[in-house]
Formats: structure tokens, sequence, C-alpha cells
């Protein structure tokens, strides 16, 4: 999917793999990277490139439910929360290959269900990362 201009870019490094670092260009994000157990690290005191697409996913789906709410004149409360879990492991269709899966747990208090699960369903066309990952990562949503 192309974009027809880049509104913004963002820039970061990372270095030693996932027992690294990473850095973005602006030293606002500033990062320890360390490989879980599961996945035959040390379970050290970094983070993992899972955890950082799980809170970047949940960060801009709820900013896309703001933004389809914006659009539709819907009052979106302010507690929105989305829980967002990211597995890895072995590839189904690619032997060698490893992939990633999204559960995503969205909560919205207050708000009709119906015109929620429209507005979830809504964001999700919009939101960047659900563009970027269609087709591609097996992606749950679930309202809570």
């Amino acid at each position: 999917m192309a974009i027809e201009k880049a509104l913004y870019t963002a820039t970061a490094t990372a270095t030693g793999g996932r027992s690294g670092t990473a850095q973005s260009s602006d030293d606002r994000l500033k990062v320890q990277l360390s490989t879980p157990k599961a996945l035959g690290g040390d379970d050290g005191a970094g983070t993992n490139p899972e955890q950082l697409f799980a809170a970047g996913y949940s960060a801009c789906f709820i900013g896309a439910m703001k933004a389809v709410s914006a659009r539709n004149k819907v009052a979106l409360p302010a507690e929105v929360s989305i829980t967002s879990e990211v597995g890895i492991g072995p590839h189904a269709n690619k032997p060698g290959a490893f992939g990633i899966a999204v559960a995503m747990k969205i909560s919205v208090p207050g708000m009709d269900r119906a015109q929620l699960e429209k507005l979830v369903a809504d964001a999700h066309e919009v939101c960047p990362y659900s563009n970027a990952t269609r087709g591609n990562v097996d992606v749950t949503l679930t309202i809570v």
C-alpha cells in the first residue's frame, strides 16, 4: 500500500538485534532490548520488538477510533483502552519463517455496543497499523 505523501516520518536505529538497543533520531525513545526466554534469550530487563509493536498498535488504533468518531460526530469516552497481545511463532505457511498474530481487547466503558462495534470496524479500516498488517497478520478485535 502506497501513501500519497508522508506527513511525518519516524526514524529509529537498532543495534545488536533482540539483545541490543534501539533509539529514535530525536532521542525521545531509547530502550534496552532483551530476548524473551521463550525465544531462546535470557529474559533480561529490556523490552522486545513484540512489546513495542503491541504498544504502538494499541495507541495508533485509539487514534483511529478518535478520528472516526470525530468525523462521524460521535462522542468517544475518555476511558478508551486497548490491550494488545502480539504473539510470535513459526509461520503456518512458510517453513523456517516466523510470523506474528495480534489480539486486541478494546474497552470503551459506557458506549452503546452497536455504535462501538461500528466504530471499531471503521477504525480498523483507517488505522495505519491495520492497513499495514491486513492480509499478512491475523488480527483479532474483541470488545470487552
